[in-house]
């Protein structure tokens, strides 16, 4: 589910409201809740009414995401200013899905099944069934010079690169098992970091050192199960310094690194099935709640100056409407920009 990713986002939303319908999870300790539960300033961006999933750009005046209009088939590959001023439409072919930014802000990375429309759709939220026509794609931010890196009958997602900008960092499910791979920014080189048998590994990010790795996974004997529990972990990739960061039972989704190298944005689904956003520290466990609002909060980003939180919602929408839009929050008071 990448939970960060999918057929559309709206059928992963609704796919996971109904999946964590009726969950229970006990609290975990260390979590620092604001006295008054109150959240920081929040507002929407205007002018995406359908779009999810959206990522900073280098400069943070921009975003890459998921979004549907009126004339689109699918969902595809946007690109949007921060204020909404700006809306680019990076693919019109096929479906989209993850997407980044490379660090030098000039080119882009992202999923399509564009040449592959002879495939089998799959189900982008269902990793049993994920689209083996997904490949991935870079592009300039016009979408003009089009480089595909993968070839094969795979689901090759969740992409992210990393902040040296070497290495692309994504999500190969083979038969139905997903992995981290990792390869060089041209292609080449695709290596498989993850081994396990159980796990299902994806929505992975590079912390600052571009080489340790933040991801989520969930065992393959709870998929089906409401209340699915989720992990988060970080490793070496190559393979060494595994750790497994999250200990509680519940379902802890979709993390994101802070520009300082310590804190990560992530998703925890409180009773009954209230997605939320946290921020955590690698170094002490410490949690603090951001967000307190019924409706869905998910795919959690930072600015690369550490000053905006990106997240994705509905809590503008009538009740019982999925619909996602990108907001922003201002978590300047938090701290957790680069350190010198």
């Amino acid at each position: 589910m990448n939970i960060r990713n999918q057929k559309s986002l709206l059928l992963l939303l609704a796919s996971l409201v109904v999946f964590f319908l009726g969950c229970s999870q006990k609290e975990a300790p260390k979590e620092k809740k604001e006295e008054t539960g109150k959240e920081l300033k929040v507002w929407k961006i205007p002018n995406i009414d359908n779009g999810a999933e959206f990522y900073f750009s280098p400069d943070g005046k921009s975003m890459i995401g998921n979004a549907k209009f009126d004339d689109d088939s699918a969902h595809h590959v946007y690109i949007i200013k921060i204020d909404g001023s700006y809306i680019k439409r990076i693919n019109n072919k096929g479906e989209d899905a993850c997407s980044y930014y490379f660090p030098d802000g000039k080119k882009i990375i992202w999923t399509s099944t564009r040449d592959n429309l002879d495939l089998p759709k799959g189900d982008w939220s269902d990793a049993r069934n994920y689209p083996t026509g997904a490949e991935l794609y870079t592009s300039d931010l016009e979408g003009g010079n089009v480089v595909r890196l993968t070839h094969n009958k795979y689901y090759d997602a969740e992409v992210s690169v990393s902040p040296n900008g070497k290495k692309i960092l994504f999500t190969r499910s083979i038969d139905g098992k997903c992995d981290l791979w990792v390869m060089d920014v041209d292609g080449t080189n695709q290596r498989q970091i993850t081994f396990t048998d159980e796990w299902q590994e994806g929505g992975s990010f590079y912390l600052e050192d571009s080489e340790t790795i933040i991801y989520r996974a969930w065992q393959r004997k709870d998929e089906g199960q409401r209340g699915m529990p989720m992990t988060i972990f970080t490793i070496k990739d190559d393979g060494t310094d595994f750790k497994q960061i999250t200990h509680d039972p519940g379902t802890n989704w979709a993390p994101f690194p802070a520009p300082d190298n310590d804190h990560f944005a992530y998703i925890r689904v409180l009773p009954p099935f209230n997605f939320e956003i946290y921020i955590m520290s690698l170094k002490t466990g410490e949690k603090t709640r951001l967000t307190y609002n019924k409706a869905f909060d998910g795919f959690p980003v930072i600015s690369p100056d550490g000053k905006l939180l990106g997240f994705s919602s509905n809590r503008d929408e009538p009740k019982g409407v999925r619909k996602l839009s990108p907001y922003l929050m201002d978590i300047s008071s938090l701290n957790i920009g680069p350190k010198d």
